[in-house]
């Protein structure tokens, strides 16, 4: 089964979506912020990233972008419960800097695991970058 990471700021909403998650069987690692999320993925590379947009310290488009640019095939799953504003530019800009996919919050768990299982068969087809073409 996949192995999942979590990255958001809200305790509440990692561990929800740990719930859901292990209770379909994946493996989830999470954690409260983008430097403590990317470090796990550097450290142990999971199959999926599910990243949360508004965070403090560094926001979510400053670590899709980050993750994309370390991990060129990893799905990522933009999420956000920012309304209209983040519905209209920050999911576009979000695509713009590698997510694969977004969620508004709040979703249900049956949405979840359609738009995980969208991002584990689409994963990404790019070839990584060598360090001549960075």
């Amino acid at each position: 089964m996949s192995r999942i990471l979590v990255i958001d700021d809200d305790k509440f909403v990692r561990t929800s979506i740990r719930a859901v998650l292990e209770g379909a069987g994946y493996e989830v690692s999470d954690a409260s912020d983008a430097e403590a999320g990317i470090s796990l993925q550097r450290a142990n590379p999971f199959d999926v990233a599910i990243v949360d947009l508004i965070m403090p310290n560094k926001e979510g488009l400053e670590t899709i972008r980050e993750l994309r640019r370390d991990f060129t095939t990893l799905p990522i799953i933009a999420i956000s419960g920012g309304g209209d504003i983040v519905r209209k530019n920050f999911f576009q800009a979000a695509e713009l800097f590698g997510a694969t996919f977004s969620l508004e919050k709040p979703f249900d768990g049956g949405d979840l695991l359609s738009t995980l299982e969208q991002a584990i068969e689409n994963t990404v087809k790019t070839p990584p970058i060598s360090a001549a073409q960075a």
